[in-house]
């Protein structure tokens, strides 16, 4: 029996040994600490806008004016600024443009102003990606010009930048803050650019965008006699269309042709008179007023 109790504990005794052997370890390693981020106090925004045939894109941050005096407070007079925060603001053209009256080819360029109490200094600078304007350096200056100062009746919050006033060539690029607004024009070449490709078109084989290009050159004041040759194309495409022979009829007024532009004209009416709906509508308006233009 002294026997039995003695092997019964060392079975225990080695049971428990082997037992602590193959018991699972428990890790001492910290665990990895999260990736954390927080919501910036000037986010990054950007914008592009087209052009004409040009591409204006423009990268930066957003202060927000938070109860504070902005210009001539936080953003001081007579002073370079980054026009926005953290990196310097950027903008970026894909052709040559007029940036405020200034010849500026195309490309990549930091932002920086001067504000003023009436007017401000815009600056187009060379050297793209720095931080704030603190390495500004004007000897890297591509452009600068002189902006009047706009009083806004609402004042706003965040620091916005943005293109208005659109046109076939032309646009505004707006600065905004505060009660502060100073808007910069923007022209580009559409005639430089497009042109050749017009020309290249009508000479090439294939389908030719006829009235697209009549209209082009019409509304542009180029070869009014080309334009005119390409809208009879265009009609002898679509001879029923309403809508061309009205385009042709602008082109023989601008011609100081008034018969032929009085007949285009009333052959259109008569076309949009048949077609009705809102299209017949539109057309019959316009052939109308061509047509008292023309007498």
């Amino acid at each position: 029996m002294f026997a039995l109790m003695n092997t019964t504990i060392l079975s225990v005794a080695l049971f428990a040994v082997a037992g602590s052997l193959i018991a699972p370890s428990v890790s001492t390693q910290t665990p990895e600490a999260p990736k954390l981020e927080f919501p910036a106090a000037s986010p990054a925004a950007s914008f592009e806008q087209r052009v004409g045939l040009t591409d204006v894109s423009v990268k930066y941050s957003r202060p927000s004016a938070k109860g504070r005096k902005i210009f001539g407070g936080l953003v001081p007079f007579d002073s370079v600024w980054r026009t926005g925060a953290n990196s310097a603001t950027s903008i970026s053209f894909s052709t040559d443009v007029k940036f405020g009256g200034a010849d500026v080819p195309e490309g990549t360029y930091s932002l920086h102003t001067i504000p003023g109490t009436s007017e401000w200094t815009v600056i187009l600078n060379t050297v793209t990606q720095q931080w704030g304007s603190y390495a500004y350096d004007e000897k890297s200056d591509i452009a600068r010009v002189t902006v009047k100062a706009k009083a806004l009746h609402d004042s706003v919050e965040s620091f916005t930048i943005a293109a208005s006033n659109l046109g076939i060539a032309n646009a505004t690029l707006d600065l905004a803050w505060e009660k502060t607004l100073i808007q910069i024009p923007i022209e580009t070449d559409v005639v430089k650019l497009l042109v050749p490709k017009i020309e290249s078109a009508m000479a090439a084989e294939g389908k030719k965008p006829y009235l697209q290009s009549a209209m082009f050159y019409y509304e542009n004041g180029l070869d009014l006699k080309k334009a005119l040759a390409w809208a009879d194309a265009a009609v002898a495409e679509q001879p029923d269309a309403p809508w061309i022979i009205y385009r042709k009829g602008l082109i023989l007024a601008k011609l100081n042709d008034k018969a032929g532009a009085l007949a285009a004209a009333t052959r259109a009416l008569e076309l949009a008179t048949k077609a009705g709906g809102s299209l017949g509508e539109e057309y019959t308006r316009l052939s109308k007023e061509l047509i008292e233009r023309c007498k």
